[in-house]
């Protein structure tokens, strides 16, 4: 910081802090691929990128599970407890999402 002005040591402090809290925000799968990247400006291009992908398969994984939901039933010659352990972890799956019943 020595070779920059006070307004540029400022500029250049505010980026890094505000690099790390973008950072620290992450999936780590997004996290991995951007963390390299130093100038700003093609770090938040590049996330904005992989998070409308993310935001994609999300959209997707819950229309999945609400198609799930809609069409469980008992399995034939399924004990009743397989049946519940099946209902229970696809509720713990639309519950990760925050997904609601009340359109059901």
């Amino acid at each position: 910081y020595s070779e920059l002005s006070a307004i540029e040591a400022i500029q250049a402090d505010g980026d890094v802090k505000a690099t790390n809290i973008i950072l620290q925000g992450l999936p780590p799968e997004v996290y991995a691929l951007v963390s390299t990247h130093k100038i700003m400006k093609e770090l938040w291009e590049i996330i904005q990128m992989l998070m409308q992908g993310t935001s994609l398969t999300k959209q997707e994984r819950e229309c999945k599970l609400y198609d799930e939901f809609d069409k469980f039933v008992y399995r034939k010659g399924e004990s009743l407890h397989d049946f519940y352990l099946r209902f229970s972890l696809l509720l713990n799956d639309m519950n990760i999402y925050n997904m609601k019943l009340e359109q059901f």
